[in-house]
C-alpha cells in the first residue's frame, strides 16, 4: 500500500485591514452589459457570415439506412451539406474521458447509429439560419429502428438493447470503493436505516444558448473561433486534435456567456461544428444552437441517479459509516467519465464525523443526451442524499433533527474524511446557530403544531447542512482506475498584470471571459487590493488559446481561488522590481522601504515617496537612469498551481487530497403543502453560507439567491422526462417548468467566514452555493410537512402529481 503524504502546505497569513476584499462593490462588467455591449456571440454575427442548422433524429436509437442531401444542396443559399460520413472524414472524434474509446465514440454527428432523440445526422450551411433550416427539412434519412432502453436499471438487466454494442454491455464502468472499516462499523452499529432514493435528470438553463463563429484561412491553415464555452484552456489542444490541425494554428477567443450554470462547461461539439464548417466553406461561419438544440443535444443533462443507501447509527444519534450503491444514468455517451462521482467523493461524509464509507458507482447507458455539467457536478445530489438519511434517521430514532446533526459535526480541523479528502477549516456549530436564528426556527416549530391542530394545514420545516467543496485538483480525473491512461496533475490559472506608463493597470485573463462569478470584478477587487487603487480603474482583456498562458477555466467553484492567487504572485514579482527601482530613484537600499497607499516610501520618513506612477514612468520613459540589471517596463506574469494537492494511493484505499476548500451551509426553508392539490408554498426561506473569506459579498448573494431558484427548480418543477420510446417530453420552456420570481421566495441571507489557511485572502469558492442545498432542504421540508400522513417522498423533483400519488398511497394502506 502506498502511504499517501498528508502534509499540508504552509500555512498562509491573511491581513486583516483589507480595503477591498471584502467589500460589495457593483460590477466592473455591468455598464457593458446594461448598454447592449457585452459582446456575446450573437453580437459579434456580421453580414459576410454564413449559418448553420443541424438535422436531428427523431429516433432514441436507429441505424441510418441512407441519407439523402440532394434536394437540401439545391435549395436556395446554400453552401454546404455535411452528413455524419463526410463529418467522420473531416473530424477526428470529439475529447472525452468516456470507457473504451474504441468502442464508445463520441463525434459531433452521428455516422451510423444514432443513440437518442435531438443528436445531430447533418448539418446545413446557408446564407442565413432561416434558409439553413429550410434546406435540412429537406434532407431524407432512412433509419432502421432498434428498441431503445431509457430506464437505467433496466438497461443493466440481461437482454437489455445495448446502446453501444461494441461495449456489450451498458454498464460502462462498475467499482466499489472502501474507505475505512465498513464492516467492523455496521456490525457494531445499534441500528442501520435504509433507504431507496431517486433524482431525475434537470440542467442548466443558460439564457443564451451555446454558439460558436468560426473562421478558417485557407492561405495560412489558421482556424479562429469564437465561442462561449466555458473551456478548459489547458487542454484545448484536445478540440485541435478533433479539427485535424496543429494546436498552434487554433485559437480559441472566450467571448462572454450567457448564462451557463456548467452547461457550457467544455462544450466543444458548437466549435467543432463551426470550425469544421468554416474549414468545408472558406467562409466565416456561425453555429448558434436554438432551444431545442439545446434542450435535447447540448450534451449537459444534469445527474439521473438512483440510490440504496444504508447508514449506521448507534441509538443516542452517533454516526457510524455510510453504504451507498448508486446508478447513474449518463444517456448516450459519457464525455467526462465518472467525475461526478469524484465531487461527491470530496465531501460524501457530508459536515458529519462518519468514520468508514463503501461507494459503489455503476455509470449507465441509455438512449438519452448524455450527461455534462450542471452546478454542482453531482456533490449537491450526493447532499440530498445523505442529508435524507439523516433526516430519516432521527424520526425513526426519535431524535431532535438540529441535535443528531450537531452532535456528529466535525470540529477539529484540518479534518481528514475517509476518502482522503480534507476539509480545510470551517465552525459548523456557528453556521447552524446563526440560520436557527435568522430562521426564527422555534418560532416556526410551534406555528408548525398550532396550524395543524387548529386549521388542518400542513407545515414543514427543512433544516439541512451540507458542504459546498471547490477547487478541485486533477488527480480527481484519474483515481478512478487502477493504471490510469493519463495521470494529470496540473490545473493552473494564470494573469499577466501589466502598469503602464502612467501608473494603469491592465490584467490579461487566459481562461473564459463573463460568467456567473463576474471574474473582472473579482480580479479588479483583488489588484486594487495589492495596489491601493480604485477597482474601476483596472483593466481587464482576455486572450485566446493560443497567445495564453496555462489557464483551466472555471468549474467546481475554483476560479476566483486560483485567480487570487495568480494575481498575488504576478503583484508579487512587479512589487519586487518597483521596489528596486524605487529604492535607486531615492537612493536607499530597498530593505528600506516598505509598501503604503500605492507606491514606496522610506521607513519613518513618509514624505519620501514615490508612486507607482512615478515608478511606472521611469521604468517606461528613462531606461538609463536605472542599473542595466533593470530592465524597462513594469509588467509580469503567474501560472498558479493548486495551492494543495496529494496523489492517491496505489490502491485506491486513499484517494488523496483533492477538493481541499470546504464550504458549508445551513438552509432552512419553510413551506406548505396543499394536500387536495400538491402544491408547494413557501412562507419562509434562510440561508446562511460559510465560503471563507468574502471577497464580494453583494456577488455571492447573487450566488445564492440564483443557486437556490435553481434548486427549487431541481426539486419542486424541472426534469428531462423522457417516455419508454425515448421521446424526450420536455423540448420548450412551455413542458419543462423553470421557477419564476413568483415561485422563488425572498431569501433572508446570513454568512460566517472561517477563512482557508492554504488559499489568499483565506478564500474558499462559493459559485455553487444555493444548489447545493435547495433540493434537500426542501424535500426535507416537505416530508416534515406531509409526517403526520405518513408519507415519505423519496423521489425529485417532487411534482404536484408524485405528492398527490404519495398521499393517497398512504392514505390508502392505512
Amino acid at each position: 500500500m502506498t502511504i499517501v503524504d498528508r502534509s499540508a502546505p504552509p500555512v498562509r497569513t491573511h491581513k486583516d485591514n483589507r480595503k477591498w476584499v471584502g467589500k460589495s462593490i457593483r460590477r466592473v462588467e455591468d455598464p457593458k452589459f446594461l448598454r447592449g455591449g457585452g459582446g456575446y456571440i450573437a453580437d459579434l454575427v456580421t453580414p459576410d457570415m454564413l449559418h448553420v442548422a443541424v438535422l436531428r433524429s427523431p429516433h432514441a436509437h436507429a441505424r441510418i439506412a441512407a441519407i439523402d442531401t440532394v434536394a437540401a444542396l439545391s435549395a436556395p443559399g446554400v453552401h454546404a451539406v455535411i452528413t455524419g460520413a463526410r463529418a467522420a472524414a473531416l473530424c477526428d472524434p470529439l475529447p472525452d474521458f468516456g470507457p473504451d474509446p474504441a468502442n464508445h465514440t463520441w463525434r459531433c454527428l452521428a455516422v451510423d447509429t444514432v443513440r437518442y432523440v435531438g443528436e445531430g445526422v447533418a448539418v446545413v450551411v446557408a446564407d442565413d439560419r432561416y434558409l439553413a433550416e429550410d434546406a435540412a427539412a429537406l434532407i431524407e434519412v432512412e433509419y432502421e429502428p432498434l428498441d431503445p432502453v431509457v430506464d437505467p436499471e433496466r438497461a443493466l438487466a440481461e437482454g437489455a438493447p445495448l446502446v453501444h454494442e461494441p461495449l456489450g454491455s451498458n454498464c460502462a464502468y462498475d467499482r466499489t470503493f472502501d474507505f475505512g472499516d465498513v464492516e467492523t462499523d455496521f456490525a457494531e452499529a445499534d441500528v442501520v436505516i435504509r433507504d431507496r432514493l431517486r433524482w431525475h435528470r434537470s440542467g442548466g438553463q443558460p439564457l443564451e444558448t451555446v454558439g460558436a463563429i468560426a473562421d478558417f484561412d485557407h492561405a495560412t491553415g489558421e482556424l479562429t473561433v469564437h465561442t462561449n464555452s466555458l473551456s478548459f484552456t489547458s487542454y484545448l489542444f484536445m478540440v485541435a486534435g478533433t479539427l485535424k490541425i496543429p494546436t498552434n494554428k487554433l485559437d480559441i477567443i472566450p467571448v462572454p456567456a450567457g448564462g451557463s450554470f456548467g452547461s457550457k462547461l467544455f462544450a466543444t461539439k458548437p466549435s467543432v461544428i463551426a470550425g469544421m464548417c468554416s474549414r468545408e466553406v472558406g467562409r466565416p461561419v456561425v453555429y448558434l444552437e436554438d432551444r431545442v438544440d439545446n434542450m435535447s443535444n447540448c450534451d449537459h443533462h444534469g445527474s439521473d441517479r438512483v440510490y440504496e443507501v444504508e447508514l449506521a447509527m448507534m441509538r443516542d444519534g452517533t454516526m457510524r459509516s455510510l453504504k451507498i450503491d448508486t446508478i447513474d444514468d449518463y444517456g448516450a455517451y459519457i464525455q467526462f467519465g465518472v467525475g461526478h462521482h469524484g465531487n461527491a467523493l470530496a465531501q460524501v461524509t457530508g459536515p458529519y464525523r462518519i468514520g468508514s464509507v463503501r461507494y459503489r458507482v455503476r455509470a449507465v447507458l441509455t438512449n438519452k443526451n448524455q450527461q455534462g455539467a450542471y452546478r454542482g457536478f453531482g456533490s449537491e445530489v450526493n447532499n440530498w442524499m445523505l442529508e435524507q438519511m439523516v433526516d430519516k434517521a432521527a424520526r425513526e430514532l426519535g431524535l431532535d433533527p438540529v441535535q443528531v446533526r450537531r452532535q456528529n459535526f466535525v470540529r477539529t480541523f484540518p479534518h481528514f474524511i475517509p476518502t482522503g479528502n480534507v476539509y480545510d477549516s470551517g465552525n459548523y456549530d456557528a453556521v447552524l446557530d446563526q440560520a436557527l436564528k435568522l430562521s426564527d426556527y422555534d418560532r416556526w416549530r410551534a406555528e408548525q403544531r398550532r396550524l395543524l391542530e387548529e386549521e388542518g394545514r400542513y407545515i414543514g420545516i427543512g433544516l439541512i447542512t451540507a458542504q459546498e467543496r471547490s477547487v478541485f485538483s486533477a488527480t480527481e480525473f484519474w483515481f478512478w482506475f487502477d493504471e490510469p491512461g493519463a495521470p494529470v496533475t496540473s490545473m493552473p490559472e494564470s494573469v499577466t498584470l501589466k502598469v503602464d506608463a502612467t501608473g494603469g493597470i491592465t490584467a490579461t485573463l487566459y481562461s473564459c471571459a463573463f460568467w456567473g462569478n463576474s471574474p473582472e470584478t473579482m480580479v479588479a477587487q483583488m489588484v486594487a487590493e495589492e495596489f491601493d487603487v480604485d477597482p474601476y480603474s483596472v483593466s481587464i482583456v482576455y486572450r485566446g488559446s493560443r497567445d495564453g498562458l496555462p489557464a483551466t477555466g472555471p468549474g467546481g467553484s475554483r476560479t476566483t481561488v486560483m485567480l487570487a492567487g495568480a494575481v498575488e504572485g504576478a503583484t508579487a514579482k512587479i512589487k519586487a522590481k518597483a521596489r528596486q527601482a524605487a529604492a535607486h530613484l531615492l537612493e536607499i537600499d530597498p530593505d528600506d522601504l516598505e509598501w503604503v497607499d500605492g507606491g514606496y516610501q522610506v521607513k519613518g520618513v513618509p514624505e519620501r515617496r514615490k508612486s507607482l506612477g512615478d515608478i511606472a514612468i521611469a521604468l517606461h520613459l528613462f531606461k538609463h537612469s536605472f542599473p542595466e540589471e533593470i530592465e524597462s517596463g513594469l509588467e509580469d506574469s503567474k501560472v498558479f498551481d493548486h495551492p494543495y494537492t496529494t496523489m492517491p494511493s496505489a490502491d485506491r484505499k486513499d484517494l488523496g487530497v483533492f477538493y481541499p476548500f470546504m464550504g458549508h451551509a445551513c438552509h432552512v426553508p419553510v413551506i406548505e403543502v396543499d394536500i387536495e392539490t400538491g402544491g408547494v408554498r413557501f412562507l419562509s426561506y434562510a440561508a446562511v453560507h460559510d465560503c471563507g473569506t468574502l471577497v464580494n459579498p453583494r456577488s455571492l448573494a447573487g450566488h445564492i439567491v440564483g443557486g437556490t431558484a435553481q434548486g427549487i427548480g431541481t426539486a419542486l418543477y424541472e426534469e428531462f422526462a423522457y417516455d419508454d420510446d425515448g421521446q424526450l417530453q420536455a423540448t420548450s420552456f412551455l413542458d419543462y417548468l423553470i421557477p419564476s420570481a413568483m415561485e422563488v421566495p425572498e431569501l433572508k441571507i446570513g454568512h460566517a467566514e472561517t477563512p482557508s489557511p492554504y488559499t489568499p485572502h483565506g478564500i474558499k469558492g462559493g459559485g455553487e452555493g444555493g444548489r447545493m442545498m435547495a433540493p434537500a432542504a426542501l424535500n426535507v421540508a416537505v416530508n416534515d410537512a406531509l409526517a403526520p400522513l405518513g408519507v415519505r417522498v423519496t423521489e425529485l423533483p417532487m411534482t404536484p402529481d408524485r405528492l398527490l400519488t404519495a398521499i393517497r398511497n398512504a392514505r390508502e394502506s392505512r
